[in-house]
């Protein structure tokens, strides 16, 4: 994907390019000056963001599921 649509796709996640690298173990510079000229990021970024995306999803559906379960008192 190119750069841009990394930018996009990690507003997406509410993310931001320092809190990106932290999670995946990545040097921010590296993403903002390597990326950024080859405009375009690594093959496994795409799939990354998507299952994070997922992710995100799933813990929403949870979160609602476990507020309406009623409660055994």
């Amino acid at each position: 994907m190119d750069y841009q649509t990394f930018k996009t796709k990690l507003k997406e996640c509410n993310l931001n390019i320092k809190e990106f690298a932290e999670i995946c173990g990545l040097n921010p510079k590296s993403i903002s000056i390597t990326w950024k000229s080859k405009n375009e990021t690594p093959k496994w970024v795409d799939s990354w963001i998507e299952n994070y995306l997922l992710n995100q999803k799933i813990n929403d559906i949870k979160t609602i599921i476990c507020d309406n379960t009623p409660q055994n008192t």
